[in-house]
């Protein structure tokens, strides 16, 4: 289903919206248990300070899921380039939804709702990192993400 752009991306009682700064108090508890999964402490003033900087900046783009007018999950993306091939391509760098919301087609819907707005972007794509764990990979492989297997990913912590 495509929805004309900047609608709702409806199905059932579920939408999907480009979040603004309007919808911080809707997706801070939400960023902070996203960040509680990755074993990070609890901080909701941290979690709204760093959404508010994000709108603020405009250095992100992140949608919000409702479903049946709850809060339920979001997808964060944010853009960079490849040199290589002279276009623009984000980083889909949180993607999360609720427990009590999982199992509902949000993360599919979240996932689908990221790769139209690159589409009608025209951005090269979507890059992604995940735990090599995580159960989450059968469902990007699904939705057609492809394992780099021809490369390493390093990382470099400033102290």
């Amino acid at each position: 289903m495509k929805a004309p752009q900047g609608a709702f991306f409806s199905f059932m009682s579920l939408s999907i919206k480009k979040a603004t700064q309007d919808h911080i108090s809707d997706i801070t508890p939400l960023l902070d248990a996203y960040r509680v999964f990755y074993d990070q402490p609890s901080d909701l003033p941290a979690a709204e300070e760093f959404l508010t900087a994000r709108f603020a900046k405009q250095d992100s783009d992140l949608f919000l899921a409702h479903f049946e007018g709850e809060p339920a999950g979001f997808v964060q993306l944010y853009s960079t380039f490849s040199t290589v091939s002279l276009r623009p391509v984000y980083i889909l760098n949180d993607l999360f939804v609720a427990p009590e919301f999982r199992k509902k087609g949000i993360a599919i819907a979240l996932l689908k709702k990221a790769q139209e707005f690159c589409r009608n972007r025209h951005y090269k794509g979507l890059a992604l990192e995940t735990a090599v764990d995580n159960p989450a990979q059968g469902l990007y492989e699904k939705l057609g993400w492809e394992k780099d297997v021809h490369c390493f990913h390093y990382f470099w912590t400033a102290r």
